[in-house]
């Protein structure tokens, strides 16, 4: 079973101690090499959204759950994967090119073209990479004004907020302060609230302190994958 309860008050707990409004912060459980009977026990528990890193496994998952429960994918996404990311994806949290916000939009296009879909709009966070190494997936601060443009240009594409994964090597406080600077920023310049998803099994806490309002988690809440 899951350690929901437990995740939900250690969640509650940092926002008072953070002096945050109880339930600002939401759960994106992470559910990655979990069979897709635990995404159904989440979904029985009241969750409506997973996090899912792999195309190919949370294709099948998806198509598994038949709406029951969605998915947004928050690995890195390759261009040539962007139209079969679109056909399933709930909502995508690792956005992080102007090239991949075309071919997402693309995508989209096809989908509903070809009635693999029924909402029109795929909300979307900007991953954010902290250090400039953009191997790892995540667009530099720089690139960020050109992804915003994109976006708003699209057709089928909206900006919910950014995502960030601080580096091994990082204090994860600073970077976490760095994206809540970002989010607010962008926040007052495109005069709507926008999100900020930061923090994992190990550091939420501390991301809920620096101003995250959506934490990923999968050891804590699944235990650790299952083996074979």
């Amino acid at each position: 079973m899951h350690n929901l309860d437990t995740v939900y008050q250690q969640i509650r707990d940092a926002e008072r101690k953070a002096g945050r409004a109880e339930g600002s912060v939401k759960l994106l459980p992470v559910t990655k090499f979990h069979p897709v009977e635990r995404i159904v026990e989440l979904a029985d528990a009241g969750i409506d959204l997973v996090g899912e890193n792999r195309e190919q496994e949370a294709r099948a998952k998806a198509e598994a759950l038949g709406g029951r429960c969605g998915i947004a994918m928050i690995g890195q996404i390759q261009s040539k994967k962007a139209n079969a990311v679109a056909r399933w994806a709930a909502e995508v949290h690792s956005l992080d090119s102007v090239k991949l916000v075309r071919g997402l939009d693309r995508g989209m296009a096809l989908a509903l073209e070809r009635g693999d879909r029924t909402t029109d709009t795929l909300p979307c966070l900007i991953q954010l990479s902290d250090d400039g190494d953009t191997a790892r997936g995540g667009a530099t601060y720089d690139d960020v004004p050109a992804i915003i443009e994109a976006i708003d240009e699209s057709e089928h594409l909206r900006l919910d907020g950014f995502m960030v994964v601080p580096p091994l090597d990082a204090d994860p406080e600073a970077v976490f302060i760095r994206a809540r600077s970002l989010v607010d920023d962008t926040s007052n310049a495109l005069g709507r609230a926008l999100i900020l998803s930061a923090g994992m099994s190990g550091d939420f806490e501390t991301a809920i302190a620096c101003g995250s309002d959506l934490v990923r988690v999968g050891t804590a809440l699944l235990g650790p994958r299952p083996v074979g």
